[in-house]
């Protein structure tokens, strides 16, 4: 009876670890690369593509939002840019990719001008990007 209250309690913690555990992978760590790499090449040129087109605002510093919450509201707010589609394809493919959901909450009360949204966004995926690469050190 005390080893299967053991072997239970093993259990327990090791399913909240790795339900608590985000975005892992070296395949997670590569598309936030590309990610974060697509957006400072936006930047380079003169002008960000459709810079002064409005999109709601996501929330990357709140905490009591998940990481793939956060990365789907992202994903969301570019694919509603019809204009330079093309341009963040790229990024909406990665970000879809990283957080599997079919659907998020975006907030639009608050919008900002994509090229103040694309900073925040690559700001965002560097620190996981870090984040990941730290855990996997460890």
């Amino acid at each position: 009876m005390h080893r299967t209250l053991k072997a239970a309690l093993v259990l327990l913690c090791l399913a909240e670890l790795v339900a608590s555990t985000p975005l892992v992978t070296s395949s997670s760590q590569l598309k936030l690369s590309d990610i974060t790499q697509g957006i400072q090449q936006l930047n380079k040129g003169a002008q960000v593509p459709c810079n002064d087109t409005r999109v709601a605002q996501v929330a990357f510093k709140d905490r009591k939002l998940s990481e793939h919450e956060l990365l789907c509201q992202a994903a969301t707010v570019l694919a509603k840019v019809t204009r330079c589609k093309k341009d963040y394809e790229p990024l909406i493919t990665n970000l879809q990719s990283l957080h599997g959901m079919t659907s998020c909450s975006l907030n639009t009360d608050n919008e900002i001008y994509l090229r103040n949204f694309l900073p925040a966004l690559g700001n965002y995926t560097q620190a996981l990007y870090r984040r990941i690469s730290a855990t996997a050190a460890n």
